[in-house]
């Protein structure tokens, strides 16, 4: 390749590739469209690729050639935005910006106090934090759309480099009036003979249903439900009972109502809540003081279990 490519003409391509139009490259960033297409021109002359479809009035499309390179060129352009972040904070204090994403059972439950501990810590970071499913978060580390991932050791790929954090055993949820909600543990043989309310994500639901193959038995799903938010409700209500592996927080629904957690008989398989990255990215300043702070806070969580036996030796 005589020739090499700026980072300017990569940006360029970048932005045209997001919008798929030249028109809105330059707008965004403030240049003329023939500098957008010979940015363009020039990469496909230089890699002997062609990037984009070109659809007369109708703006561009990426070819499959163009995606990966796009993706590539995304993750060079972040990498480079780093270093000068990296460069600007040495000897000083943490700061630029930082994407992260975490699964839903417990971000909306730990998150907020979390980042708020963080950006007590480190005003100068910008932290955007959403959150998503195991497969779509994944997709988000590859792509270099998050630096880090807050999430459980799920059927991560050989390329996704995991530091576990807290090991989160499975537990059962009931409805106070339930007929199991008295007790101080339950066995997993004893809820297969009530029905169940499944959180059905993928991922999550083939979890929950293998804690019972393992024994031999199957659940008795009444309902399914899609949000955490949904199945504590319909617990607490009366629907049935669920398993969660989320860390102690509330039993009380979104409208209003409590439910019971009590602890497994049964040492079934648990989760593993951690951070994720991809294995080749070096981690910014601002990432790294994030999963200091991650760590101290994961440090403080209780299981139901540590729960009930930190209640009892009050009791005493």
């Amino acid at each position: 390749m005589a020739n090499k490519f700026t980072l300017k003409q990569l940006t360029y391509f970048v932005l045209a590739g997001e919008h798929s139009s030249v028109t809105k490259a330059a707008e965004l960033l403030f240049v003329s469209q023939p500098s957008i297409s010979s940015a363009i021109h020039h990469l496909e002359d230089v890699t002997g690729l062609q990037l984009f479809i070109r659809h007369h009035a109708q703006g561009l499309s990426l070819t499959t050639q163009g995606w990966q390179f796009f993706h590539k060129a995304k993750a060079l352009l972040k990498g480079a935005d780093d270093l000068s972040q990296f460069a600007q904070t040495l000897g000083t204090e943490v700061s630029g910006s930082l994407s992260i994403v975490g699964f839903p059972t417990f971000t909306s439950l730990m998150m907020p106090s979390m980042l708020k501990e963080f950006v007590d810590q480190y005003p100068a970071v910008n932290v955007q934090c959403d959150e998503m499913h195991q497969r779509d978060l994944i997709q988000g580390l590859i792509n270099s759309k998050y630096e880090l991932a807050i999430t459980y050791d799920m059927q991560l790929p050989a390329n996704i480099e995991f530091t576990p954090l807290i090991s989160l055993p499975p537990y059962v949820v009931v409805a106070l009036n339930h007929p199991l909600a008295k007790k101080k543990q339950v066995s997993i043989h004893e809820l297969a003979k009530h029905p169940m309310v499944m959180l059905d994500w993928p991922m999550s639901r083939e979890y929950f249903s293998s804690l019972f193959i393992g024994q031999g038995i199957e659940p008795m799903i009444s309902h399914n439900a899609h949000s955490l938010g949904m199945v504590r409700g319909m617990v607490a209500n009366g629907f049935g009972y669920s398993i969660f592996n989320t860390p102690v927080h509330s039993n009380v629904a979104l409208d209003g109502t409590k439910f019971a957690s009590i602890p497994l008989k049964e040492e079934l398989m648990p989760l593993t809540m951690g951070v994720a990255k991809l294995e080749q990215s070096q981690l910014t300043p601002a990432a790294e003081a994030f999963v200091e702070v991650l760590k101290n806070f994961a440090s403080g969580i209780l299981t139901p279990s540590q729960e009930s036996s930190a209640e009892r030796k009050t009791a005493v």
